[in-house]
C-alpha cells in the first residue's frame, strides 16, 4: 500500500510539473496545404507550415516543399515569405493526367502536429485529408468519400482540446472546483454550450473578438479558477459565487474560450461547400477531447480517495500551484509580446 501511495503521488507530481515545459509551445497550430486545378493540367499549391519559436526566442524555420504527386513538375521555383508564426508558400504545378492514386503530402511532421490536406479539382468534388506525423502524406482517391471531412475536422478537434494546453487546463481546473458528479456535468454543460455559440457566430461572421485580448482574457480566466481552486482548498467553509453556482461562471468563460477555438479553426480554414460539416465535426471533436479530460480527471481522484485518501490533498495543492503558475506566464507573457 505505501508502494502505491507513493507510486500514485509520483505519476500526479511528474504529469503536474510537465505542463510548465510546454509553456513556451504555441498553441496547436497545424499546417494547411491547398492544392487547387485552375485549368486542365495546371495546379495551384498553397500552404502554410507554423513556425515554433525556441526558449531562446529562434525560430525553427519549415522550409522543405510539400511532397506532390509523381506526375506533376514545379513549373518555377516556389514562393515563400514570411507570416507572424507560420511560412507561406506558393507554387504552380503541371500535371500529367489524373491525379487519383498519387501521394501527396508534407515530407515530415513532429510530435503532436499535424496537417490538413484540401484537394479541389475542377470537375470532381474537393477531397480533405488529415496528415499525421505516422502518415505525413496519403494517396489522393479516385472519388471523394463524404466522411472525409467529418473524420478530418473531428480529429483536429479532439487534438485542439488535448494539446491546446490553456483550454485544458481550464478544463482540469473546472473539474477539481467543482468536485460533485452531478455538478461537474452542469458546469461542462454550460461550458459546451457557451463556447459553441462563440465559436457558430464568429466562424459564420456574426461575432468576433481580436485574439491577442482573447488570449489574455482565456489565461486570466485559468489564473482565477486556481485562485478560487486554492481558496477552497485552505478555506474549505467559506462560500463564493464561484463554488454556489459553477455553472454560471463556466457559462461566461465558455463564452471567452469559443472565441480561442474559432481562432485556430480560422487558421486552418473550412472547406469550400462543406462548411456546416467541417464546423460540426469540429466542435464535436472538441467536445469529445473534453469528455475525455473530465473523465480521466474523475476517475483517477476516485481512485485516490478509495485507495489512498492521504495523497488527494498533497496532489490538489500541487496541481493548483502548478496551474496557477502556468497560467499567470501566459497572462504576463500575453500582455507584454
Amino acid at each position: 500500500m505505501k508502494f502505491l501511495r507513493v507510486a500514485l503521488f509520483f505519476v500526479i507530481a511528474v504529469v503536474t510539473i510537465g505542463v510548465p515545459s510546454t509553456v513556451f509551445a504555441d498553441e496547436l497550430r497545424p499546417a494547411v496545404l491547398e492544392l487547387s486545378e485552375q485549368e486542365r493540367g495546371r495546379w495551384m499549391l498553397d500552404w502554410r507550415l507554423p513556425v515554433t519559436a525556441s526558449r531562446s526566442g529562434s525560430a525553427a524555420l519549415p522550409v522543405a516543399r510539400p511532397v506532390v504527386p509523381a506526375n506533376c513538375v514545379f513549373e518555377s521555383d516556389p514562393v515563400l515569405r514570411a507570416a507572424p508564426l507560420a511560412i507561406l508558400g506558393h507554387a504552380n504545378l503541371r500535371c500529367d493526367g489524373s491525379l487519383a492514386g498519387q501521394r501527396v503530402g508534407l515530407p515530415e511532421l513532429f510530435g503532436n502536429s499535424d496537417a490538413l490536406l484540401r484537394l479541389i479539382p475542377l470537375e470532381e468534388g474537393p477531397q480533405t485529408f488529415r496528415l499525421t506525423a505516422a502518415a505525413p502524406t496519403v494517396v489522393i482517391a479516385a472519388k471523394p468519400s463524404r466522411w472525409q471531412v467529418v473524420g478530418s475536422y473531428f480529429g483536429i478537434g479532439v487534438e485542439h482540446i488535448l494539446f491546446g494546453w490553456d483550454h485544458l487546463l481550464f478544463v482540469i481546473a473546472l473539474v477539481l472546483l467543482v468536485r460533485a458528479p452531478w455538478a461537474v456535468v452542469k458546469a461542462a454543460t454550460a461550458f459546451t454550450i457557451a463556447h459553441s455559440i462563440t465559436l457558430v457566430a464568429t466562424t459564420l461572421g456574426y461575432a468576433g473578438l481580436p485574439g491577442r485580448p482573447v488570449e489574455v482574457l482565456i489565461a486570466l480566466s485559468i489564473v482565477f479558477l486556481a485562485v478560487e481552486l486554492a481558496k477552497a482548498l485552505h478555506q474549505p467553509e467559506r462560500s463564493t459565487w464561484t463554488r454556489r453556482v459553477p455553472w454560471l461562471v463556466a457559462l461566461a468563460f465558455g463564452l471567452l474560450h469559443g472565441f480561442g477555438f474559432a481562432g485556430a479553426l480560422a487558421e486552418i480554414g473550412l472547406p469550400t461547400g462543406e462548411v456546416p460539416a467541417a464546423l460540426l465535426a469540429f466542435n464535436i471533436g472538441v467536445e469529445a477531447g473534453q469528455l475525455a479530460i473530465i473523465s480521466a480527471i474523475l476517475a483517477l481522484r476516485a481512485m485516490i480517495v478509495q485507495f489512498v485518501p492521504k495523497v488527494e490533498m498533497p496532489a490538489l495543492k500541487l496541481t493548483t500551484y502548478v496551474i496557477g503558475i502556468t497560467a499567470s506566464f501566459w497572462l504576463f507573457d500575453r500582455l507584454l509580446t
